[in-house]
């Protein structure tokens, strides 16, 4: 609640008129008024009188609150995603900003919001790189590289470094990428899941571990991604053809969401401009983006709470937005082919 809220609601609850509140604090009646109705605000000497007289205290009626919490995060975040859906990004965007002014300090909640702001950007508002909203977004992503926390830090960086690169400012990248630690010489999870084990808290230390594996086959997975794109550069197409098929098994093995296992495939008939293979590996791909990853049902993950995702509607968006994009000339082999365009309306 705001300060005026705060103030008429303390004064009724203690009972008070506003002629008696103003009597108490030697001013006037119309003054009392211009507070509840925010048009004005009780001068600053006045304030540890009028908490007392309130009976609260002066955090309260100023309405500090520290940091909010993770989970309260989580719920601002999914309260942007649902204004987005309902009432547009541009509604999300300002709900966005009011909650930064509200707690301009909390550099969770600042790259949280960006990375949420960012994920709206590409899925409703277009291509980002024509996003009147990202150069803001952005913003945000360089006030949170200066966050004391080393991770919060880190990833904001990395977000603007995937930023320089896609716009060729080599440079400014690797500026970013000098700042960047190197992997520390001790696995400091893999030792905190043995204390856990050894004091008997299993569920603990399997959460630590699934997360260990399943963030390091993420890594895994996007690592053959790019050597399937060097090896193509390099015109070593049956070592591209090898590294598209173990992408495709560590997808099965780890049991990862089923669309992985076809975006080597079509990123491979990308770069060999093959039409007919982009093709199929879209007829694969499309539909399978529409199956929600079940996370919870595999033993690799079972302790992690993850909820059923469907990032359908975000991948949909970059294939589409890549293909209409006129700058993107990987794909201009493909914007005219019926075939392409037919699935691609389909799924529009």
């Amino acid at each position: 609640m705001k300060i005026n809220e705060i103030i008429r609601k303390k004064r009724m609850e203690k009972g008070y008129t506003q002629e008696q509140m103003a009597s108490f604090l030697g001013v006037s009646a119309p003054a009392v008024n211009k507070w509840e109705k925010a048009i004005s605000y009780p001068d600053i000497t006045l304030l540890p009188s009028l908490a007392r007289l309130l009976g609260t205290d002066l955090n309260t009626l100023l309405s500090f609150q520290a940091d909010p919490t993770q989970e309260e995060i989580q719920h601002f975040l999914d309260e942007l995603v649902s204004a987005a859906n309902t009432d547009g990004f541009d509604r999300a965007f300002h709900m966005a900003f009011e909650k930064l002014h509200e707690y301009p300090s909390c550099d969770t909640l600042l790259l949280n919001t960006a990375l949420t702001l960012e994920g709206l950007v590409i899925t409703q508002a277009g291509n980002t790189e024509f996003s009147s909203f990202m150069s803001a977004i952005e913003e945000l992503y360089m006030r949170v590289s200066k966050s004391h926390d080393p991770a919060i830090c880190n990833q904001a960086k990395a977000m603007m470094i995937s930023k320089h690169i896609g716009r060729k400012e080599f440079d400014a990248a690797q500026n970013l990428l000098d700042e960047l630690p190197d992997t520390a010489m001790f696995d400091k999870k893999q030792l905190q899941s043995t204390l856990y084990l050894q004091q008997g808290d299993w569920i603990k230390a399997a959460q630590l571990i699934e997360q260990k594996v399943l963030s390091g086959i993420s890594m895994v997975q996007s690592a053959l991604y790019t050597l399937t794109e060097i090896a193509v550069k390099e015109n070593h197409l049956s070592d591209a053809e090898q590294l598209a098929g173990t992408a495709r098994q560590v997808t099965e093995l780890f049991d990862l969401w089923e669309c992985n296992t076809y975006i080597a495939d079509f990123l491979l008939a990308l770069a060999k401009e093959d039409t007919r293979k982009c093709l199929e590996a879209l007829q694969k791909m499309l539909p399978a983006l529409e199956k929600n990853w079940k996370p919870a049902r595999s033993p690799l993950y079972r302790h992690l709470s993850l909820k059923d995702t469907n990032n359908s509607q975000m991948m949909r968006a970059w294939i589409l937005n890549d293909l209409e994009n006129p700058e993107n000339h990987a794909y201009d082999f493909l914007r005219d082919d019926p075939a392409v365009c037919e699935l691609l309306e389909k799924y529009r």
